[in-house]
């Protein structure tokens, strides 16, 4: 039997690898939202935690769950949005709207005393926050190691303000423009949309994706009776007896507004609205009638920006961008994906087992959502089972 942009065996394959993480204690619950040629598939499995109130209630599509990082695709479409409507332009310098991060310095070697700097050879700009070039971001090395990452780790988050004020009292860590690096790019957004905006960060997101999208479970907090719906999250290690340890609750982190809306990963999200989301980009901006983007601002945002001289000394490993560029606030694949996914391909994943893939060539956009703390050993073998299973649904 066929259906479309899935046939009824393929999805099949899809529900079971689902079933099967959740069945292996993995995780308590998992959904995909698959949409191919106009066909929106579902597919659901577990629930909202192992153990309390969340074990009896089924995982789905609209499950609120922690997105992490996905949610600087979403943060990066705010800022074009700004761009778009003429509020900010991609090749001018944020001094304006973040003068604390005018004049920056920059370190002579990025391993070395937080004193021994050069000026920085350019200001920073939008672009270089789109692209993840700004000079700072995430250096992967262990606490007490790099003076930079303490002091960066060691920033006050009780503002945006504060923050970025602390941040413009460091030295980049590159100069601007010179690589890509992860992360702290996309906070810096999330306080240029504030000061841009004159509202709250996620005001202005509230009022330029969620509501034109109808992402109405799309937030930096969850409250009120939306609290039921709202996955428990578990650490990537379970304890000595093999006892998953919960990260966050349902009454945690994320149960209140935070004093810090993080666009690098502050959002909660539903696979659902998610979805809306990326189908938007998908078709060329547009959602149900109405164009949200701009089709050339879609473009620009899921095309490789990085330069192959960017590519050569960024990444969190060598080779890192052998196979995948950076577009905003998301990646794009530059070679075939051996898990099946083509050439030109955009999205990206979560701390917490979240990820998501447009793919233009087959029409496709794929949701993934978990609540399991991941590192590359646990993590891979999900995502080669479901992409793999998502490209064996195909019907033609």
């Amino acid at each position: 039997m066929t259906t479309g942009g899935f046939s009824s065996t393929g999805l099949a394959r899809v529900r079971e690898v689902l079933e099967r993480h959740v069945e292996s204690g993995f995780a308590p619950g998992a959904v995909a939202v698959l949409g191919r040629r106009g066909e929106v598939r579902v597919e659901a499995s577990g629930t909202l935690a192992f153990e309390g109130a969340g074990s009896g209630t089924p995982f789905s599509a609209d499950t609120i769950c922690r997105t992490a990082s996905m949610t600087k695709p979403m943060v990066a479409a705010c800022a074009m949005t700004l761009v778009d409507d003429g509020t900010l332009r991609l090749d001018d310098p944020v001094d304006d709207l973040l003068p604390e991060l005018a004049d920056m310095t920059v370190l002579v070697d990025p391993n070395g005393p937080l004193d021994d700097v050069v000026p920085a050879q350019r200001p920073i700009t939008v672009r270089h926050l789109l692209t993840n070039t700004c000079g700072m971001g995430v250096l992967p090395t262990k606490p007490g190691k790099v003076p930079i990452v303490d002091a960066v780790n060691g920033l006050d988050y009780s503002s945006p303000d504060v923050w970025v004020r602390g941040l413009g009292e460091l030295p980049l860590v590159c100069q601007p423009g010179e690589r890509w690096m992860y992360d702290t790019a996309s906070n810096v957004t999330g306080v240029l949309i504030a000061r841009a905006t004159g509202m709250s960060f996620g005001d202005a997101f509230r009022e330029r994706i969620c509501d034109p999208l109808g992402m109405q479970d799309t937030a930096f907090s969850v409250s009120g009776e939306d609290i039921a719906r709202f996955a428990t999250a578990y650490q990537r290690d379970s304890t000595a007896g093999d006892e998953p340890v919960v990260d966050d609750g349902p009454d945690g982190k994320w149960s209140r507004p935070p004093v810090f809306e993080s666009g690098g990963g502050g959002l909660v999200s539903t696979a659902q609205d998610y979805f809306a989301f990326a189908a938007a980009l998908l078709a060329g901006g547009a959602h149900r009638g109405r164009q949200v983007f701009p089709r050339p601002s879609v473009t620009l945002m899921t095309s490789d920006q990085l330069t192959p001289a960017q590519r050569e000394v960024s990444g969190f490993w060598p080779g890192y961008f052998n196979e995948m560029g950076w577009g905003f606030g998301m990646s794009v694949l530059s070679r075939p994906s051996r898990l099946g996914l083509s050439v030109g391909s955009y999205g990206w994943s979560g701390f917490y087992g979240t990820a998501w893939y447009n793919d233009p060539v087959e029409d496709l956009t794929a949701i993934f959502f978990m609540q399991r703390g991941h590192s590359g050993d646990q993590r891979l073998p999900i995502w080669r089972d479901f992409w793999t299973a998502v490209y064996q649904s195909f019907d033609g």
